[in-house]
């Protein structure tokens, strides 16, 4: 304890750099923590984006229907899916897709068809109340449908208007039926805005003849399960089915987020460099200042290593300090961009990538890796950055560091 004692004594002498240093790293510190939340606020509000909306963390096809979108190619037991996703504690949705036409008064518009199970879209996933007008569907059967936005815009729909149907059904006849618009969803993504119109899946059926196919079942355990135990679970009961998880539906959006990875720890290394150079500087300068020190201690015997260690304590004090007015900063500066956020609307309006709609509220996400890992960093690289300055302090001559003037 006497040496950290005598090191934040000796911190102390020259004051104003000390306080300069102890401004730097603590402003460098603040910095990083609250950068590090906005940055894990935007990775973990993509992922919820991508598999809260509507894709869910894996979907369930047929063999090959990704690729054409058949309505005859359709899973075959979607009861033994639906039963092992329960089984796991896994929320599953099935769908159902086909194309037609939709006309309201003189305006008409092909769109894709979703037969869904309501309950089932409003226990796993929020699409059901991303509703910009009117209501999502009821639980059971009532001849409503909701619209995506610009479809709707397109067909100068609004809740209540009636929708006539066409569309051709599996059993080769033409399928037609009236429907009352229940609801308007809000900007969800480019597919679904221009093109989305969602059945109740009884409803579906009837119109489509489809007999009950389901073409996809997509599943959210809400980041209770890894994807790749998810996977498995699914692999292990199921054959002649294609399972894929949300990195590999939508890779564009799983790079973007090993990008931000990337640039955090690219970011986090800029201002661990700047802070340990501002250590660095401020011990090279009290190895000079006080040379005549370090030569007396070495003429009485003080070994090298005791001066390293000395030294080294300080700017370990020092970084000691700093980090923790920049801990508290930075997670004053987190908890409030978490709670109001930042509004990118007024900058570049409402965003969209790969098809899937972004909030356009930036908030941060306050956890104990950002704030534990910019400190712990910014203690072990100012550390070693005081090294440097130790040795050239253990390595002086006695006799002609007692002389410098």
């Amino acid at each position: 304890m006497a040496v950290f004692r005598y090191a934040w004594r000796n911190l102390w002498r020259n004051k104003r750099r000390t306080g300069i240093t102890l401004a730097a790293v603590t402003l460098n510190t603040a910095i990083l923590i609250i950068s590090y939340s906005l940055m894990d606020g935007i990775i973990k509000h993509t992922i919820d984006s991508v598999t809260n909306m509507v894709t869910g963390e894996a979907q369930i096809h047929a063999e090959s229907y990704r690729g054409d979108r058949s309505f005859y190619k359709s899973i075959s037991n979607p009861e033994k899916i639906l039963k092992i996703a329960e089984l796991h504690q896994i929320g599953a949705s099935p769908r159902s897709y086909g194309y037609g036409l939709a006309s309201v008064g003189t305006k008409s518009a092909g769109a894709l068809f979703w037969g869904v199970d309501p309950a089932a879209e409003k226990d796993v996933f929020d699409l059901a109340v991303n509703i910009q007008d009117g209501y999502f569907l009821n639980n059971s059967s009532s001849g409503g449908i909701v619209l995506g936005k610009k479809l709707a815009r397109s067909l100068h729909a609004s809740v209540g208007s009636e929708i006539i149907v066409v569309v051709q059904a599996a059993d080769g006849s033409l399928g037609n039926e009236l429907y009352n618009v229940r609801g308007i969803l809000k900007s969800v993504g480019e597919n679904i805005d221009r093109s989305a119109a969602i059945l109740h899946q009884e409803d579906f059926s009837e119109l489509f003849v489809s007999g009950g196919r389901i073409h996809e079942i997509a599943m959210n355990s809400k980041g209770e399960m890894a994807l790749e135990e998810m996977t498995a679970v699914f692999n292990s009961g199921i054959s002649n089915l294609e399972i894929k998880n949300w990195k590999e539906l939508l890779p564009a959006i799983s790079e973007m987020v090993n990008v931000f990875d990337v640039v955090i720890w690219m970011f986090g290394a800029v201002f661990f460099m700047a802070a340990g150079l501002g250590v660095m500087n401020t011990m090279l300068m009290a190895t000079y200042e006080r040379m005549r020190e370090f030569g007396i201690l070495k003429a009485i015997g003080t070994s090298p290593l005791r001066i390293v260690g000395n030294m080294t304590a300080e700017a370990f004090l020092l970084t000691i300090a700093a980090s923790v007015l920049g801990m508290c900063i930075g997670i004053a500066g987190s908890y409030f961009f978490q709670e109001v956020g930042i509004d990118t609307s007024i900058f570049a309006g409402s965003f969209s990538f790969s098809g899937i709609a972004f909030d356009p509220v930036w908030r941060a996400v306050i956890s104990l890796k950002v704030i534990i890992l910019p400190v712990v960093t910014m203690c072990i690289t100012c550390a070693a950055a005081s090294l440097y300055p130790a040795i050239i302090a253990a390595r002086l001559d006695p006799v002609r560091a007692i002389h410098h003037v």
